[in-house]
């Protein structure tokens, strides 16, 4: 049975601002959910957004107000092993609120996983691989810092797969940032481009022309999400892979942006999707209709990052990797020990459920009181 939900702030520096189309990052707020149940056993979930209500419609300061007050009730005293029974009942009661709800689906299958001693992962379908490419993101808005950053990272050999946060600047300017990066890294690795939905459909013909002769590999929702056809148009023009992202709000929209043909790569999100279980069958429309899978972040902490992680390692199809590197942009740690990256890869835990620990006391001093 279970017998408390917790919903948790916390306010994390960044190593550095953290610069999208839509909003630049020196903070991020974790919401991390907390479950405890009459067994003694606990799961945890996380709903972070991204710029506050910048990005989407939820915003740090909601989903606890939204979960506390309107979902939680709907829960306590509910058999917790019933995962399914318990979501059923929250999407039958509660519109919207997908980061909401998708941080409790995760405390609850987190729980009933390790109940049950094996990895979340089993629970989804189970893991064909146990570690994950990893790409990073190049968002302080500088080329010479740009190409430092990169360069040391490809040193450690952390990550040799890049993303560049474009849009806020204009067309031309944008163009010329990323291929000089390109240009300074080569073909050693992997240069792509997130828009946040910030072109125009014109710009975005000018803009993905010169990056796909400059030899960038993805473009990341160039246009609004609202504008399938425009997408779709896109796709069919050019050889590079676009990408949806803001579009996929779950598996209606994924079957909408595959039958419109208005995107080569689907990048999941487990929030944005409303749930792990929403987001494997993003997943799975995917599969059927021969899109290519990205694993997305909204630049959670561990724990959404490697809920995130465990469902990533069930798909068959993840040909461009993913970029769960949501901890290694924030300057304090919550676990006991940290999730594992190495030789560019995010290592999967096999242990019960989730497989990390929080530290209780490692939270309280970034805990929004």
């Amino acid at each position: 049975m279970i017998e408390a939900i917790e919903t948790i702030l916390a306010d994390v520096p960044t190593i550095r601002p953290h610069k999208l189309s839509v909003a630049t990052m020196q903070s991020q707020t974790l919401v991390l959910v907390r479950i405890r149940c009459a067994d003694g056993i606990e799961g945890w979930g996380e709903a972070t957004t991204i710029g506050g209500l910048s990005y989407g419609e939820e915003s740090p300061e909601s989903i606890k107000v939204n979960i506390d007050t309107h979902i939680a009730p709907l829960l306590v005293g509910q058999e917790a092993s019933r995962v399914a029974a318990c979501m059923a009942r929250v999407r039958k009661t509660i519109q919207g609120n997908r980061f909401a709800k998708c941080a409790i689906e995760t405390a609850l299958m987190d729980a009933q996983a390790r109940r049950l001693g094996i990895p979340l992962s089993e629970l989804l379908g189970g893991r064909v691989r146990d570690a994950l490419p990893v790409a990073w993101t190049l968002a302080s808005g500088d080329t010479a810092k740009d190409i430092a950053e990169a360069e040391a990272m490809l040193e450690a050999r952390r990550h040799n797969i890049f993303k560049l946060k474009i849009g806020a600047n204009s067309v031309a300017q944008d163009v010329a940032h990323v291929l000089a990066i390109k240009k300074a890294l080569g073909d050693k690795v992997s240069v792509r481009v997130d828009v946040n939905m910030a072109w125009s459909e014109l710009d975005a013909v000018r803009g993905i022309a010169a990056l796909e002769a400059g030899g960038v590999d993805l473009i990341e929702q160039p246009v609004r999400a609202e504008m399938v056809e425009a997408m779709s148009r896109l796709a069919q023009r050019f050889a590079v892979p676009v990408m949806a992202d803001e579009a996929l709000k779950g598996p209606q929209d994924a079957l909408a942006m595959g039958q419109a043909a208005a995107a080569d790569v689907f990048a999941v999100k487990i929030c944005q999707s409303g749930g792990l279980v929403p987001a494997r069958l993003v997943g799975e429309v995917a599969g059927l209709m021969g899109i290519s899978l990205y694993g997305g972040t909204m630049l959670e902490g561990a724990v959404g990052t490697i809920a995130s992680a465990h469902l990533f390692s069930t798909f068959p199809n993840l040909d461009f990797g993913t970029e769960l590197f949501g901890p290694l942009l924030l300057t304090r740690e919550i676990l006991r020990e940290p999730l594992a990256y190495k030789d560019f890869m995010l290592q999967v835990p096999a242990g019960p459920g989730l497989g990390i620990d929080i530290d209780m006391h490692k939270l309280a001093e970034v805990r929004r009181h």
